[in-house]
């Protein structure tokens, strides 16, 4: 909301990683610019875990 820029690896989000560069362009700011939310690939990250860089693990039984 301060007009920072925060940036990690696509490889950080599996979701965001397997999704298209239009689906990726879909993106909405959530909770006073708390966090960013993907709706086509259902995806939400916080700003505090972009910070913290702690990447998203892949379920076991992803399909």
């Amino acid at each position: 909301m301060d007009g920072r820029t925060i940036s990690v690896p696509l490889a950080w989000s599996w979701r965001l990683s397997e999704a298209t560069p239009e689906q990726r362009a879909n993106v909405r700011i959530i909770g006073n610019g708390q966090g960013a939310h993907w709706p086509d690939v259902d995806e939400d990250i916080s700003a505090q875990g972009m910070l913290v860089g702690v990447p998203a693990p892949r379920p076991k039984h992803y399909v």
